[in-house]
């Protein structure tokens, strides 16, 4: 139990940091060959949604060892490197505006490099492949000693979302007070006048 609160307190702590003790994440350094191991689940298009190589996730890496805390800001396929450890973005998604309760989340590979064993030599150990989700972070979790690594953000839109937020979100809120689901409206086409007959004909 003791273990678990100070897991805790790292990870609050961790959230206090400023900015600027923050090192840069290159990805210049992820080892060749390190990421091409995992092989992530192809990401499903949303036809309607922002395409999946315009999105941009956020995850956030704790090292439990130091208390150092970072936001890796990827697109999908992007991998950044941190000491020891590698993060790749297969992909990330969140609910539709009008689906209750929302939710984020990230299709994410983590890549360590440690010994098996104190007479191994340093080798690159995947350690993480599957969906992370930012409101249900118990579902699916970095199993690590030093590092954790969790989902922040999916920037991505929908129809609707682009043109005018507030009304969506008006006609969201009073549909769920009415106990229905607005979808964003479909344009309408404008219609092609026809020539009206002359008088001569």
């Amino acid at each position: 139990m003791r273990v678990g609160g100070l897991m805790v307190v790292l990870a609050l702590a961790g959230c206090h940091r400023s900015r600027d003790d923050v090192p840069e994440v290159q990805a210049t350094d992820v080892p060749q060959g390190v990421v091409a191991r995992g092989n992530a689940a192809a990401a499903v298009e949303n036809q309607f949604a922002t395409p999946v190589k315009d999105r941009v996730g956020t995850l956030g890496l704790l090292n439990k060892r130091n208390n150092q805390e970072v936001d890796l800001v990827m697109k999908p396929g992007e991998s950044r490197r941190l000491g020891n450890v590698v993060v790749k973005l297969a992909t990330c998604e969140k609910t539709l505006p009008w689906e209750r309760p929302p939710e984020v989340g990230a299709f994410a590979q983590v890549f360590v490099e440690e010994r098996a064993t104190t007479s191994e030599p340093l080798a690159w150990h995947s350690v993480f492949s599957g969906w992370l989700f930012k409101n249900a972070p118990g579902l699916n979790v970095v199993q690590h000693p030093v590092y954790d690594v969790w989902v922040k953000d999916c920037a991505m839109k929908f129809p609707g979302e682009e043109e005018n937020p507030e009304d969506f979100a008006a006609a969201s809120k009073a549909a769920k007070a009415a106990g229905k689901a607005v979808k964003p409206a479909a344009p309408v086409a404008t219609p092609t006048p026809t020539p009206s007959p002359s008088a001569s004909d």
